[in-house]
């Protein structure tokens, strides 16, 4: 079983990409954050010749966006974050399938808007960690994959790449990651590549060459899912394409 994670920054620019990244590792369920459209805008049809079927939740406005493609049934069971009816953002989605739920999320980057802006990454952050919660001491095999928009340690990030005044590193939003953690949840990559300075993010102009970049995009697993782990890695191909998004996807593999 195969999971991956892609924010593609504008999927009508990417579809290429996209498709290029299923043809070459055939992931079971991909993720998608920041389609940048409406969600009948969404080019589903560009994927099913690759015998993926596409869900898309898109937003008004060009902004964020998330989606799923899968090659194997799946059920949505959520198109948004429990507990904020007021939230109209379009940044959750969650599956069921292969007896797992599968959270794919885009989280606030939390730069913009102040400390409203900071606020609301802290808030949604905390509704995640209530849902996560939920399936957990449910016992269901859950996992969460997306663009979480945090460095959750120094190693997460070229030297310095960030002021420690960024919401991705800030001491609030790291918090909030460990108490995700401590619920439970693995994250894949770094349970595989304890010491390795991976990155899945690399600002446009120089600092894909130069390797200055931040690890992002996250594959976190239950328990269940944990103890089938057998592979976690980035995919750097994607960026180094022509006309790339400034992510590149992650892909974990879990034994049957």
């Amino acid at each position: 079983m195969r999971l991956a994670t892609f924010n593609v920054n504008s999927i009508r620019r990417r579809a290429g990409h996209v498709r290029r990244f299923l043809d070459r590792k055939q992931p079971d369920l991909l993720f998608l954050q920041e389609l940048k459209c409406k969600t009948e805008e969404c080019p589903g049809l560009e994927f099913e010749g690759s015998g993926y079927r596409l869900h898309a939740v898109g937003q008004s406005g060009g902004r964020n966006g998330v989606a799923v493609l899968g090659r194997i049934p799946f059920e949505v069971v959520s198109e948004a974050l429990p507990g904020d009816d007021a939230d109209t953002q379009a940044r959750y989605i969650e599956v069921s399938a292969a007896g797992m739920r599968v959270a794919g999320i885009y989280l606030p980057n939390g730069n913009s808007g102040g400390d409203e802006g900071f606020g609301y990454k802290l808030a949604w952050m905390a509704r995640l960690r209530e849902v996560a919660k939920a399936r957990l001491d449910a016992f269901l095999p859950f996992a969460i994959l997306g663009d979480f928009n945090v460095c959750p340690t120094e190693l997460d990030l070229a030297p310095r790449a960030l002021p420690p005044t960024d919401a991705l590193v800030r001491p609030e939003t790291r918090a909030a990651w460990r108490a995700l953690e401590h619920l439970g949840l693995t994250d894949a990559v770094r349970a595989l590549h304890p010491g390795d300075r991976l990155y899945t993010y690399w600002d446009y102009g120089a600092n894909f060459d130069a390797n200055v970049g931040l690890r992002i995009d996250h594959a976190l697993l239950s328990p269940e899912l944990a103890e089938r782990l057998t592979g976690a890695e980035v995919d750097v191909a994607p960026r180094s394409e022509e006309s790339p998004s400034d992510h590149t996807p992650v892909l974990v593999e879990l034994a049957a």
